[in-house]
């Protein structure tokens, strides 16, 4: 990858359509905090003692509490709200694959790539990692916003 294509994890303005090409790059890095996996839980219900219980999560194959693989997804969902491309995209679609549990102080990089332009819709590669291994990747397919056109005066 281009680490000229790479854009800073810095608030900006919105990618219009026409600022996009494939290869465009933006990640951010979350560590993930116990009150975190709290907050997600209170506010979607999931409250399965996998996240929440050490004592409960120490029997399971993870050996330990794990965060919710939907918070990840929510990690890339702000990543393509706030940065790639921005205020004003339309989610559309997105798919996840799980691959490794994702655990409580563990440091997340989410990075979104564009792989495809097609009319107003964006093919983005996502992927969360923690320690350079992929713990969640995935397509989303975002409608882009257009350039506005300037009002004659």
């Amino acid at each position: 990858m281009d680490m000229d294509q790479v854009m800073s994890t810095q608030a900006r303005p919105t990618l219009y359509l026409e600022d996009l090409a494939v290869g465009l790059s933006v990640e951010r890095v979350r560590v993930v905090r116990d009150e975190d996996v709290a907050a997600f839980a209170a506010v979607t219900g999931d409250d399965n003692p996998v996240h929440l219980d050490e004592a409960f999560a120490a029997g399971t194959i993870f050996k330990g509490r794990v965060a919710h693989g939907m918070l990840a997804a929510g990690y890339i969902s702000a990543l393509l709200a706030a940065e790639l491309p921005g205020p004003g995209a339309i989610y559309l679609s997105q798919t996840l694959d799980f691959k490794r549990p994702i655990r409580i102080g563990d440091e997340v990089t989410v990075r979104a790539t564009v792989t495809a332009i097609e009319a107003a819709d964006v093919t983005i590669a996502t992927v969360c990692l923690v320690r350079r291994k992929a713990a969640v990747d995935g397509q989303a397919v975002v409608r882009a916003p257009r350039r506005p056109i300037p009002a004659a005066a």
